[in-house]
C-alpha cells in the first residue's frame, strides 16, 4: 500500500508540474537536497537548496514554456526513511523558436519520511543543449547561462 501512495504523490507532482506549478512540488522537498540533471547546459548542474531549485525551474520553464510530461513508467521501493523512486518519462515543449521539443529520460528520486532529499534527472543531454544553441541564437539570454550550482 505505501509504494502505490508515493506512486500516486509522484504522478500528482508531475501534473503539477504539467500545469507549471512547481510551488507544489517544492513543499515535498527536503531544506537538504541534492538536485542534479546531468549535462553542460542551463538546466544541469547540481543544486542543494529550495531557492536554487526555484531558480532552476524558472529558468526550465522560460526555455521549455509549455512543458509536458507523459509518464511511462513509476516504480518505487524501500521503507519510509528510505524510499527510491525511478520514474521514466517523456517531455514536449515548444519553445520560443516554435519547433517542437520532445526528449526523454528518468528521474531518480529518494525519499525520507514523504521529502525528497535527491533527485537525479537523466535525459537526453545532446538534445536540450542544441535546443539551447538554437534558442540562444534567437535571443533567449536564458538558453545561453551556465548551469545553476550551488
Amino acid at each position: 500500500m505505501y509504494h502505490y501512495i508515493i506512486k500516486q504523490m509522484v504522478k500528482k507532482s508531475f501534473a503539477a508540474l504539467n500545469r507549471g506549478d512547481y510551488e507544489s512540488v517544492l513543499e515535498g522537498i527536503s531544506p537538504r537536497i541534492i538536485h542534479t540533471f546531468s549535462g553542460n547546459h542551463p538546466i544541469g548542474g547540481t543544486r542543494h537548496s529550495v531557492e536554487s531549485m526555484r531558480r532552476w525551474f524558472k529558468r526550465m520553464y522560460t526555455i521549455t514554456p509549455q512543458l509536458h510530461f507523459t509518464i511511462k513508467n513509476v516504480v518505487a521501493s524501500g521503507t519510509p526513511w528510505n524510499t527510491t523512486i525511478a520514474v521514466e518519462w517523456e517531455d514536449t515543449a515548444t519553445p520560443a523558436n516554435g519547433e517542437p521539443y520532445v526528449n526523454e529520460g528518468v528521474h531518480i528520486i529518494k525519499m525520507r519520511w514523504g521529502k525528497v532529499f535527491y533527485l537525479h534527472g537523466y535525459l537526453d543531454t545532446a538534445l536540450f543543449s542544441d535546443l539551447c544553441k538554437r534558442l540562444s541564437l534567437t535571443g533567449l539570454p536564458e538558453a545561453s547561462l551556465p548551469p545553476i550550482n550551488d
